[in-house]
């Protein structure tokens, strides 16, 4: 599957949820904020959020630290 990931198209596995994108990308759920589309999306809503091709997705990491 093609997508425009953080702004660069790239070949990811085939997903089907905007979380079984973020299995494949070995990243935790708990640790991002997503963007799809240009709309931000709620963390409740990862596994009903369904990615098709070419959709734009941008990943943000948390990181802990001071």
């Amino acid at each position: 599957m093609r997508l425009q990931l953080n702004g660069e198209l790239q070949d990811v596995p085939e997903s089907e949820s905007l979380l079984d994108l973020l299995g494949a990308l070995h990243l935790s759920a708990k640790m991002v904020l997503v963007e799809r589309n240009g709309h931000a999306i709620p963390r409740p809503e990862f596994a009903t959020t369904r990615i098709t091709e070419g959709d734009s997705i941008e990943i943000v990491q948390m990181a802990a630290g001071g």
